[in-house]
């Protein structure tokens, strides 16, 4: 496997266990009262678009040659870093 391939497989690992994060936090914004749903769920949005930004990047990736895939892994890694701190801020406040 090359390298490549292994960063691939790594990010999409990371951005299925970040789907299932926004899901669990979507549960939690169902069970909410009425005004704090109205916020979870816009916040949940946000995610789900950031999410779909770090998927593009990832189909990037994909698509790139051995060469080029050097070159797109520092804007993917900061599609990364902005999900991950989003659900790690969100999670905190959905306690």
């Amino acid at each position: 496997m090359s390298m490549k391939e292994a960063y691939q497989k790594k990010m999409q690992a990371k951005l299925d266990e970040w789907g299932t994060e926004i899901d669990k936090l979507k549960a939690k914004a169902d069970k909410a009262e009425a005004d704090a749903q109205l916020e979870y769920h816009k916040e949940i949005e946000r995610f789900r678009e950031k999410q779909q930004a770090a998927q593009q990047k990832l189909d990037e990736l994909k698509e790139s040659g051995e060469d080029a895939w050097e070159d797109l892994k520092a804007g993917i890694e900061s599609s990364w870093d902005s999900l991950g701190d989003a659900l790690k801020s969100a999670a905190s406040r959905f306690k």
